[in-house]
């Protein structure tokens, strides 16, 4: 598997973590707007580089027993997430904004999105890729297209200040709803 391969990989794991990122853009005002794209990018792109070395690493016996009930964790993770999102979106609080990218959502959020690259991981193994060039050019794509989306989403939300949270949850729950239903559908 060459580097365009493995790029292209990259960018269709990345796709989830994209979404997400400019969700979390939506909710983040302009001087916020740097620190939420790297964190975006450091937690999507590291994930996307743990997960399929982890799959590597160990190989169909994990994954075997994960990949029956995947789509189900995926969905759960985002549903909660979202829901909390929209909750948010009509409590008028004064808590910091930053607090969309605490660490334990950000947390459940990456693995949410990086499941499947942990059965990509497999896949190159049985392939013979070296692996952690893979994971590199995964993890520093998903990296680059999270933080462009997280960008990219302070840019709208700013606009759209009042609706941002209520539309950033809403696309989390129909993303983990699509996952729901390819992983029920395959």
């Amino acid at each position: 598997m060459g580097i365009p391969e493995l790029f292209l990989t990259g960018i269709g794991l990345a796709m989830d973590a994209f979404a997400i990122s400019i969700c979390k853009g939506l909710g983040t005002d302009r001087e916020r707007r740097l620190r939420c794209a790297l964190v975006c990018g450091l937690w999507f792109g590291g994930f996307q580089f743990l997960m399929p070395l982890l799959g590597y690493a160990g190989g169909s016996f994990v994954v075997r027993y994960l990949e029956a009930f995947d789509h189900w964790i995926a969905f759960v993770l985002l549903f909660l997430i979202g829901a909390n999102m929209i909750r948010e979106s009509f409590t008028e609080s004064g808590e910091d904004e930053t607090a969309s990218l605490n660490p334990g959502e950000m947390l459940l959020l990456a693995i949410a999105t990086s499941i499947d690259a942990l059965a990509v991981g497999i896949t190159f193994a049985a392939l013979g890729v070296r692996i952690l060039s893979a994971c590199s050019i995964i993890g520093l794509t998903t990296f680059a297209i999270s933080f462009a989306g997280a960008m990219g989403g302070s840019l709208f939300g700013s606009r759209m200040e009042k609706y941002s949270k209520t539309v950033g949850g809403a696309v989390l729950i129909l993303i983990g709803l699509r996952i729901l239903i390819q992983g029920l559908m395959s």
